[in-house]
């Protein structure tokens, strides 16, 4: 987007603010993300963006921003959505996933999360910075 125009993005992916997982990965890019010069995180999920930024800031999360796809199409237009679950607490949810875009935009890393519980390899995210 043009608001982060000649910033390297790492787009944080995840199901569900409410859950622990997803919960820590926004802590871990908070952290990681501290002191990074032109960088944005942008943590992703289905939730809505009341929640996500009512969760930062009980955290005193300030490294990273939110955006909500709830909504829209975002999880069908890029592949993202579990497939399968119909019914549940993650019904229509994104799977966990990392998206690192250079400053240019072009995407430098992806990983999708094999298994819903774990966490995403930060450390290979963050060397493709």
């Amino acid at each position: 987007p043009a608001t982060h125009a000649g910033n390297k993005i790492v787009l944080n992916i995840f199901p569900n603010i409410e859950t622990g997982t997803c919960q820590q990965s926004v802590r871990t890019f908070n952290e990681k993300a501290a002191g990074l010069e032109d960088v944005t995180v942008l943590c992703v999920s289905n939730d809505d963006l009341e929640t996500m930024e009512g969760f930062c800031a009980a955290e005193g999360l300030d490294n990273v921003q939110v955006a909500s796809g709830a909504g829209t199409s975002f999880g069908e237009d890029y592949g993202l959505t579990l497939e399968g679950i119909v019914d549940g607490p993650l019904a229509g949810r994104t799977a966990r996933a990392v998206v690192v875009l250079d400053a240019e935009g072009t995407v430098a890393h992806a990983e999708l999360v094999d298994e819903i519980a774990n966490e995403p390899d930060y450390e290979a995210a963050l060397a493709a910075l």
